[in-house]
């Protein structure tokens, strides 16, 4: 898709809506066409030349009523003009968000997370610039057309000199680079616009003496003339921001990984609106849903609630394989079951690919290859599948925000105090909680820096608890914490799961101990399964995790 198709999938994104704003546009840059006509009438009354009888204060009541309406057409036209800019942007962060989303989580976006913020923000807003700037082309256009007409027939010379400064602003805005700064481009409109001022004042003067040009039409070019230094600065910036859309669309279908960039432009509801009764947000799932009796509008659709799911009874993963395409690492070919309630530690050394498998059964990295089964039915969409209330996932490094403990582990769910309290307590926080200046509503600051390593670790446990899940994902969860706060987290958390099952990534001892079934992986494949006790007596690689040192020093 080039920069034109892209400026037309915007503008028919709201047809309607972009055709009112440019014939709202249009009206506002045609106002000045009459009162340049009723100021020639008006010096031409004051030295006679002109017949009208409507006097001084006739035409002055003119002007001031031409002026109010005017004004009246570009409060209209800056409301439709931000409706316009509003949902075509919308349009484009929905749709670059929506596909975001949907991509494995560790490569989601091609560049950091800072650098595409600023594409979501700054070249989304290019491309709203260029497209409403079309409007102001358009409407300009059209006064230039009647204005030349009216001005061509006092004088085709003169009118000559009016437009001359708009061939070089269209010939340097062409000619221009990609290196060509804005500021330069301005400099240019504005010293070819004095050169032509200044033609038209000697012009002028020379006509008038002559008797050809009379003070009106005089008056009526230099009236003119403002609006027509406005429309050649505009078009050249149109053709700037023009040009600007071209490298925001390039950034944006970058941001796509491959995606045709027509995805940005697809036209989806924006639900914008909403009604006006029952205007308080709902505090919980049971006030957000509409009675099954109530009529709603297209835009008053409540959000899709999540599908009723059947219980894990038995997950079953199948040759799954991934690769890092930079380092060719990862794991390849694993198989393994888990049953209801089981608890299943995947452990190994550094390296062995014990988050990679995590992640890919999360769909948090797009596997190359494999099944996961749930309850014997093939997963087609792993990163749409695995949330909530299917399966909850604490990742190695918690991600956690600047703002109170309670929005960090809510994350906008719905608190329930019964809920929440569990959460902590399971999460050993309850302590912690309790010494925090503000308790819950403390503000723990960027990424938990208020936090220690544990509490960290703690908060993601409580966040990730809070939601009720078929299936707990830990990845070293307990590796901050210290033996006693650890032995109470897998404590309670054994009595409080229920028959939830648990898929943990540790090498810690407290864990091990409480396996059902420990996955050795080694170099990306698993190595070994079992129990802590049938690994201690079979398999190297447990030995070593399981002894450290204390094994390299009896053998040497």
């Amino acid at each position: 898709m080039n920069t034109y198709q892209y400026l037309w999938r915007l503008i028919m994104n709201r047809p309607v809506l972009y055709m009112v704003n440019a014939l709202a546009w249009t009206a506002i840059y045609l106002a000045p066409i009459a009162p340049g006509l009723v100021t020639k009438q008006f010096f031409d009354i004051l030295s006679g030349a002109s017949g009208l009888s409507y006097g001084v204060w006739g035409i002055i009541a003119l002007l001031l009523g031409a002026t109010l309406a005017r004004m009246m057409l570009i409060v209209f036209g800056f409301i439709t003009d931000v409706h316009t800019r509003f949902r075509m942007g919308m349009m484009l962060r929905r749709n670059l968000l929506e596909h975001v989303l949907k991509q494995p989580g560790a490569r989601a976006i091609p560049v950091s997370p800072g650098e595409a913020i600023s594409h979501f923000r700054d070249d989304v807003d290019q491309s709203e610039e260029a497209a409403s700037w079309s409007v102001d082309v358009f409407g300009m256009t059209c006064f230039a057309a009647v204005s030349s007409y009216i001005l061509i027939r006092i004088d085709a010379q003169m009118t000559l000199l009016v437009f001359l400064p708009l061939v070089l602003v269209v010939t340097a805005a062409q000619l221009a680079t990609a290196r060509l700064m804005s500021e330069l481009l301005d400099s240019v409109f504005s010293n070819s616009v004095n050169l032509g001022t200044g033609l038209i004042l000697l012009l002028a003067g020379q006509k008038m003496r002559a008797g050809t040009f009379t003070v009106g039409d005089f008056a009526l070019f230099v009236y003119y003339l403002t609006f027509v230094t406005q429309f050649n600065s505009n078009v050249g910036k149109f053709m700037t921001y023009f040009k600007q859309m071209s490298v925001a669309l390039d950034r944006l279908t970058f941001l796509l990984q491959g995606a045709p960039a027509k995805m940005l432009t697809i036209v989806k509801p924006l639900y914008l609106k909403k009604r006006a009764a029952g205007l308080a947000l709902a505090n919980t799932e049971e006030q957000a849903v509409d009675s099954a009796d109530h009529q709603t509008e297209p835009w008053e659709e409540a959000a899709p609630q999540p599908a009723r799911i059947d219980a894990l009874e038995r997950l079953e993963v199948k040759q799954l394989s991934y690769r890092f395409p930079d380092t060719g690492r990862g794991i390849e070919n694993v198989n393994f079951n888990l049953a209801r309630g089981s608890f299943t530690v995947v452990t190994g050394a550094i390296g062995s690919g014990k988050t990679t498998l995590v992640r890919a059964l999360l769909g948090l990295l797009p596997k190359t290859s494999g099944d996961v089964l749930w309850n014997g039915r093939p997963v087609e969409d792993l990163g749409e599948f695995f949330v909530p209330p299917r399966s909850a996932y604490t990742a190695q490094v918690p991600r956690l925000y600047s703002d109170t403990l309670r929005n960090n582990i809510l994350l906008g769910q719905a608190e329930t105090d019964d809920c929440l309290r569990r959460a902590i307590h399971t999460a050993v926080m309850e302590d912690d909680v309790a010494y925090l200046p503000r308790g819950l509503d403390s503000v723990i600051g960027p990424r938990g820096v208020k936090l220690s390593g544990g509490q960290a670790q703690r908060t993601a446990a409580a966040r990730m608890l809070v939601r009720s899940a078929e299936l707990y994902v830990f990845d070293d969860l307990s590796s901050a914490l210290d033996v006693e706060t650890e032995q109470k987290l897998w404590e309670r958390l054994f009595k409080q799961r229920g028959d939830a099952t648990c898929l943990v990534v540790s090498h810690r001892k407290a864990a091990l101990h409480r396996a059902d079934h420990v996955i050795v992986m080694k170099d990306g494949r698993i190595e070994a399964v079992g129990s802590a006790e049938q690994l201690l007596q079979s398999n190297r690689t447990f030995q070593e995790l399981w002894y450290g040192d204390e094994l390299r020093t009896v053998e040497s």
